[in-house]
């Protein structure tokens, strides 16, 4: 028995599944839910890291416990986190405050700035951001700051004491190089000038984090010793898990939001700054469109109608492609691709009889899919191949969702069995990593494939549906562009 742990600190909670790398199976899974904090600005989205620690905590218990588990037979933990958040801690180690997410949108001004200050593009989302608006607007506290981490670091820190970040998730900060794998020092200078000693050391992938100190070993009831990788944000990790750690494989993500993201050998960079070019974790590059509203959006109407997913997708069936003129610009909460923080959602075409739930829902499923969409079509435009998808997230599940993006995309669709690849990623690259300690020379989409398999058919798109949908898109990017200008 070789057991491998994987942890996905998300935005709505956390996943750890354990998987044996002698059978070639999953062997236990748990979770942890959590919310955001209640009660701030308009635009402001944060949690305290204490809530991610005490739900590793609860997770790890659970797992520790369950049948065919041996605390003394794991070799490995991997950990991927939301990406973007600051995370910063005094000299004692002591959280300073709460951590700003990837979802926050209070410092579009401050992202703006930094765009025309760095001369590149800097989306709002990202951790740069949020450095400037925190010296600004907490000075008092930026001032006690003496480790500057993202999500799945501070977790690295807890477990092993060691701080470091990995290029993947050190991508998304905003003042890092993806093609020199560095970070860049005018632009961090620019930032604040006490930054640069502020970060972690950057490691290298297949570079281990270091291994479970006490403090890391008591919160996940481990040995001390046990090997923790380097780990990375969670899109990296997804695509770990989801078969894009080797060119020519596409994977659309559907969770709290939408993420397409493919493998390349070369970085792939847009002028535009709609696609990010992301580093892999894994070595490699990881172009990536972010769309910020999905599941989040249809989740509003669930909410709305006390009603859950599987009875309005039943509905939204009989619903026709377009729903009879309403449309969904479903931007609750700004978005990034296209890059319109301050952005609102909006129904437009709404006629005596579109709010019903089963309406209502549709448009949720084809605004954000349309948005998605775009971001798809941005991608190819720069010259990456999108013929086929896998899918995962835990929309991927449904299987209206699944039509509407094969008749979007004008691809195959393939839902994999394991729809929670961030978490699955995370061990696998613990996996990874172990057997790179040992000597193996190996590849991490060697290691991961065997665990990546189909959870059903592939959804293939319908021509006439497509045809449709396309007219559909053209008029969900002109009321865009009509609102908001030439995005």
């Amino acid at each position: 028995m070789s057991l491998h742990l994987g942890l996905d600190v998300g935005t709505q909670g956390t996943k750890g599944l354990v998987v044996d790398a002698d059978a070639g199976v999953i062997v236990a899974r748990a979770s942890a839910e959590y919310g955001l904090i209640e009660g701030l600005e308009p635009g402001a989205a944060e949690q305290h890291p204490d809530t991610w620690t005490d739900a590793i905590r609860a997770v790890a218990a659970e797992l520790m416990a369950a049948d065919g588990v041996d605390p003394a037979a794991f070799e490995s933990v991997g950990v991927s986190g939301q990406q973007h958040g600051l995370v910063v801690l005094d000299g004692e180690g002591q959280v300073v405050r709460p951590s700003k997410l990837w979802c926050d949108t209070s410092t579009a001004e401050e992202a703006r700035e930094l765009s025309e200050t760095l001369g590149h593009p800097v989306p709002t989302g990202f951790t740069a951001s949020k450095i400037l608006w925190m010296a600004r607007h907490e000075p008092e506290a930026w001032a006690r700051v003496a480790r500057v981490f993202l999500p799945h670091d501070y977790v690295n820190w807890l477990l092993t004491d060691r701080a470091c970040m990995e290029a993947g998730d050190a991508s998304g900060t905003g003042f890092f190089d993806p093609e020199a794998r560095d970070f860049r020092a005018a632009d961090v200078q620019a930032i604040d000038p006490r930054l640069a000693d502020l970060l972690p050391e950057l490691i290298g992938a297949g570079e281990a984090a270091g291994t479970l100190c006490p403090r890391g070993a008591e919160l996940l009831g481990l040995p001390e010793g046990v090997l923790v990788s380097a780990g990375g944000g969670d899109n990296m990790l997804s695509a770990v898990g989801s078969g894009a750690s080797r060119p020519g494989v596409v994977v659309v993500s559907l969770g709290t939001s939408g993420t397409v993201f493919t493998h390349t050998l070369e970085p792939v960079v847009d002028p535009a700054g709609l696609i990010a070019p992301f580093c892999a974790s894994v070595g490699g590059w990881l172009p990536l469109a972010c769309v910020m509203n999905l599941t989040a959006v249809s989740e509003e109407v669930c909410s709305a109608f006390g009603r859950d997913h599987a009875s309005l997708t039943d509905a939204a069936r009989d619903v026709p492609i377009g729903c009879d003129g309403l449309l969904w610009l479903p931007f609750l909460a700004g978005e990034r691709m296209p890059d319109l923080p301050d952005a609102t959602g909006t129904l437009l075409g709404m006629r005596s009889g579109h709010l019903r739930a089963e309406v209502l829902y549709r448009a949720a499923l084809e605004g954000t899919s349309l948005n998605l969409a775009w971001g798809v079509e941005r991608m190819r435009s720069l010259g990456v191949g999108v013929d086929a998808v896998n899918l995962v997230g835990g929309a991927a599940r449904n299987a209206l969702w699944r039509e509407i993006l094969a008749d979007l995309l004008n691809c195959p669709v393939t839902p994999l069995a394991e729809p929670e690849s961030g978490a699955l990623g995370a061990a696998l690259q613990g996996l990874w990593t172990w057997r790179r300690a040992q000597g193996e020379e190996v590849e991490a989409h060697e290691v991961a494939e065997p665990f990546i398999a189909a959870g059903g058919p592939a959804t293939e798109p319908d021509a006439e549906r497509s045809a449709r949908y396309g007219e559909l898109g053209q008029r969900f990017r002109d009321e865009v562009r009509a609102r908001y200008g030439d995005v």
